[in-house]
C-alpha cells in the first residue's frame, strides 16, 4: 500500500533518519573511543607536544647557514639531539644523588622521627596537639611513599614502548602535522574556521611560552635551592632542591609543601638551619614576584593557581603520570578556547 506523502513529510522523515543515524554514529564513535583510550591518548600527547614544540623549530630553521635556512627536518633533528643530551645528562649526572638521597631518606627517617618528636614535644600545648599519633602516621607514610618511589622506578620502564611510539608520533606531526591540521579545519564553514585558526595558533602561542616561562621559573627555583639547602649542610639537599623545583609546576601549593618538608628536614639538626631555609624561600618568593614573573610571564596565558591544581589532580586520576604531563597544556588550550568562545565581555 502506497501512501502518499507531502514534501514536507518527506523533509521531515528525511530529517528524523539524519538525526538517528547521526546519533548511531556518534554512539559507535564513543565506543570506538572507549576500546582505543590508550591509543588515543597516545596520539594526543604525540600531537599536544608536537604543536607546544614547534615553536621551537620554527626558531632553529630560522639560522642561516651559507645564506640557507635550515630546513624543517633538520631543525628537528637538531631540537631531538639537544633534548637528548640534556636528558642525557640529567639521568647520568643529577638523578643518580637524588636517588641516593630519596634512598637515604627513606632508610633514616624511622630513627629521625623520635628526634623530631622531642623537639616538638619541647613546645607549648605539644601534648594537647597529639604530637605522637600525628608522628607515627607521618612515619608511616612518608617510608611508604620513599620506598614505593625507589621500588617502582625500574617498573616505569616497562612502558619505554609507549614512550618511544609516542616520541616517534610526535616527530612526524612535525614534519606533517600542518596537513593534518588543514584538514582538521577544512571541516568546520569557511566562516567559522579562520576565526578557529587564530584561536588554536593562539593558543598554541601562549601554551609554549607558559611551558617555557613556567620551566624556567622552576629551573631557578630548584638550582637557587640546591645551592642555598648545601650552603646551608641541610640534610638530602640534592632531593629538596630536585622537588623544589619539580613542584614549583603548582603555584603557591607546591612551593609551600616542599619549604615545609625542607625546613622540617633542616629543624632535624638545629632551629637555625631552619630560619635559614624559611628566610630563603621569603627572600626568594619577593623577588620571584616582583622581578622574575614580571618579565618572563608576561607574554603566556594566564592560569590561576587553582586552575594548575585542578588540572593535574583530574590529570593524574584520567591517566596518570602521562595525564600529569599534558594536564597543564591541556588547561592553557581550554583557557583560550573558552576566552574566545564562551567569555562575554562588557
Amino acid at each position: 500500500m502506497n501512501i502518499d506523502l507531502t514534501p514536507e513529510q518527506r523533509e521531515s522523515r528525511a530529517v528524523i533518519r539524519g538525526h538517528i543515524l547521526f546519533t548511531f554514529g556518534i554512539v559507535v564513535l564513543m565506543y570506538l573511543a572507549w576500546l582505543l583510550v590508550k591509543e588515543l591518548m597516545i596520539l594526543y600527547v604525540s600531537a599536544l607536544f608536537a604543536a607546544v614544540l614547534m615553536p621551537a623549530v620554527n626558531r632553529i630553521a630560522q639560522i642561516r647557514v651559507r645564506n640557507r635556512n635550515v630546513s624543517r627536518p633538520v631543525a628537528i633533528f637538531l631540537l631531538i639531539c639537544g633534548v637528548t643530551l640534556l636528558l642525557a645528562a640529567f639521568f647520568v649526572v643529577g638523578l643518580p644523588p637524588v636517588l641516593r638521597d630519596l634512598n637515604q631518606f627513606s632508610t633514616e627517617l624511622p630513627a629521625r622521627i623520635p628526634v623530631i618528636v622531642a623537639k616538638l614535644k619541647a613546645l607549648p600545648l605539644a601534648n594537647r596537639l597529639g604530637v605522637d599519633v600525628i608522628a607515627s602516621r607521618t612515619e608511616s607514610a612518608l617510608t611508604a611513599t620513599a620506598s614505593y618511589l625507589v621500588v617502582s622506578l625500574p617498573n616505569w620502564l616497562t612502558h619505554l614502548f609507549d614512550i618511544v611510539t609516542t616520541l616517534f608520533l610526535c616527530i612526524y606531526f612535525m614534519l606533517e602535522g600542518e596537513h593534518a591540521y588543514n584538514f582538521f579545519l577544512s571541516l568546520f564553514p569557511t566562516g567559522l574556521r579562520y576565526r578557529l585558526d587564530a584561536t588554536l595558533r593562539r593558543a598554541d602561542e601562549k601554551m609554549s611560552k607558559w611551558l617555557f616561562g613556567q620551566g624556567l621559573l622552576m629551573l631557578i627555583l630548584g638550582i637557587c635551592s640546591t645551592i642555598v639547602f648545601g650552603f646551608l649542610h641541610v640534610r638530602y639537599f640534592l632531593l629538596l632542591g630536585f622537588l623544589m623545583g619539580l613542584l614549583n609546576i603548582i603555584p603557591i601549593a607546591g612551593g609551600v609543601f616542599t619549604i615545609t618538608l625542607a625546613a622540617g628536614v633542616a629543624a632535624l639538626d638545629s632551629w637555625a638551619k631552619m630560619a635559614g631555609v624559611i628566610s630563603f624561600y621569603l627572600v626568594y618568593v619577593n623577588v620571584e614576584n616582583a622581578y622574575l614573573i614580571p618579565r618572563i610571564m608576561r607574554t603566556s596565558v594566564d592560569l590561576m593557581g587553582l586552575t594548575v591544581l585542578i588540572a593535574l589532580l583530574c590529570g593524574t586520576a584520567l591517566a596518570g603520570i602521562t595525564g600529569a604531563l599534558v594536564a597543564v597544556p591541556t588547561a592553557a588550550l581550554i583557557a583560550v578556547l573558552l576566552d574566545e568562545y564562551a567569555v562575554h565581555r562588557d
